[in-house]
């Protein structure tokens, strides 16, 4: 155990990692998982509670909802949209931002200036504001939902790794790289990006959570995927309206909006904990 790397030691990322997997896995597998098409409508059984509780049908071992769609088979299929925003907008704000930020801090100047001014100006706007006024324009679908995501949270990225970046920048190895005639793209990938990617790999597991979170707010408004597409947001929008009468249906898709998101943050919380080397160095002291 104690030849697996540092990281993979920590209970933090363990724990994160599990439950990521866990909900990854679901979503994979979700034809396979799912007990019932989560698009069929039985109208005579509408509202019922859970398959423990009195009046409930283990063919539906969540209940269903207003429309007598199995709640279980929908909040399954939801897990399919959290993943695929999480991970593929996610990847994409962290190119756009880990590109900026590095080029921002390496060379500084008026390039540092200038990008610097755009994350400020775009900073400016609430996030999840401009993600509804870039939806609005882009319109409705899962697409425009990771394009509005990327463009709005490619900042966080952007700001955090540019200060990493010039940090780095001024050590003495990177001066050295420069002096015996390193490229600047031979210096960046060889010498900086090594010592910015743990913190890019922490920024990275967070913006998933946010990304879930966003997703949930879109599809909530009626922003996001199409009204056949099982949602969490879109889940709890709907159940807003029948509270009193099935309070599970509101409650389900909240708590696996929880979990999901609890993953992501524990996860890059170890990550950070284990991989930046400020941390590690003041424990050992």
């Amino acid at each position: 155990m104690n030849t697996w790397p540092a990281w993979l030691r920590s209970g933090r990322v363990l724990l994160g990692l599990g439950i990521v997997a866990l909900v990854a896995l679901i979503a994979l597998f979700a034809p396979l998982l799912a007990p019932n098409d989560p698009n069929e409508q039985n109208l005579i059984s509408t509202f019922l509670p859970p398959a423990w509780a009195k009046g409930g049908e283990t063919v539906f071992p969540l209940g269903t909802d207003s429309l007598g769609r199995c709640v279980l088979s929908r909040l399954i299929y939801g897990a399919r949209i959290a993943m695929t925003v999480a991970l593929v907008a996610s990847f994409g704000a962290m190119l756009i931002g880990a590109v900026l930020a590095h080029v921002a801090g390496y060379f500084g100047g008026w390039v540092d200036w200038l990008i610097g001014r755009t994350v400020d100006v775009w900073m400016s706007f609430p996030p999840v504001i401009l993600s509804l006024i870039l939806m609005v324009g882009l319109g409705t679908g899962l697409r425009n939902v990771i394009l509005a995501i990327v463009l709005v949270d490619w900042t966080r990225f952007c700001r955090v790794l540019r200060a990493e970046v010039l940090v780095v920048t001024r050590r003495d190895y990177v001066a050295a790289a420069r002096l015996i005639g390193f490229s600047h793209w031979r210096t960046v990938t060889r010498e900086i990006l090594p010592a910015t990617m743990p913190l890019l790999i922490t920024l990275l597991s967070l913006e998933m959570g946010i990304a879930v979170i966003v997703e949930a707010i879109l599809s909530f408004v009626g922003m996001s995927v199409g009204a056949t597409t099982p949602a969490w947001g879109q889940m709890i929008a709907d159940a807003r309206q029948y509270i009193y009468d099935s309070p599970w249906n509101l409650v389900f898709p909240i708590l696996l909006i929880f979990i999901t998101v609890l993953g992501f943050n524990v996860l890059g919380d170890g990550l950070r904990r284990t991989l930046d080397v400020r941390l590690t160095e003041t424990k050992r002291a």
